[in-house]
């Protein structure tokens, strides 16, 4: 039998202040017991720096072709839909393709592993695929995210510009945000 997946409750002030955003987030994040806690941080730095009124989590880890977030509009059309971590190139750009007022972004763990996938999508020639958001988390600041694994976290997280500060009970810690670009 399959093992339940474990429910994280994150209590989030949020300051974008490029977007001049500031709300407070309650979310309720499910791990999967195959995922580790940096990614569950990374579907949550996902969900801040990607944050609409609507964005709801989805199917992506065990769906490939389904959305990590989505955020629909009042007549239940995609209007923004994102992938974190590993995305496959042709997933992607078939997803601009089909959703075209829909905006598309992928969050990745690491500038290296956005790197290849630009890599891969300048080789497959996939040129449409410029339409989409790419951006990558530093390891670093995932990892120090991830040390701690309690069930219920209270954290302050601040976007500015490209970078991201995360305050905590334990401390603080920052890290780049790197935009891609096809």
């Amino acid at each position: 039998m399959a093992q339940a997946p474990t429910l994280y409750d994150f209590d989030l002030a949020l300051s974008h202040v490029d977007r001049s955003l500031d709300a407070r987030l309650n979310l309720r994040v499910a791990r999967h017991p195959s995922e580790t806690m940096g990614r569950v941080w990374l579907r949550v730095l996902a969900a801040c720096l990607f944050h609409e009124e609507r964005l709801v989590f989805g199917k992506g880890l065990s769906d490939p072709d389904q959305p990590d977030l989505e955020e629909r509009d009042l007549t239940g059309d995609l209007a923004l839909w994102i992938r974190v971590g590993k995305a496959e190139p042709r997933t992607v750009q078939k997803v601009v393709d089909q959703n075209g007022r829909a905006r598309v972004a992928v969050l990745f763990e690491s500038p290296q592993r956005m790197e290849a996938f630009l890599a891969e999508a300048r080789d497959q020639k996939l040129g449409r695929l410029a339409r989409a958001e790419l951006r990558a988390i530093e390891p670093e600041l995932l990892a120090a995210l991830a040390e701690e694994e309690d069930r219920r976290s209270k954290a302050s997280i601040t976007i500015v510009g490209d970078h991201v500060y995360v305050e905590r009970a334990s401390g603080s810690v920052d890290g780049p945000i790197t935009l891609g670009v096809l």
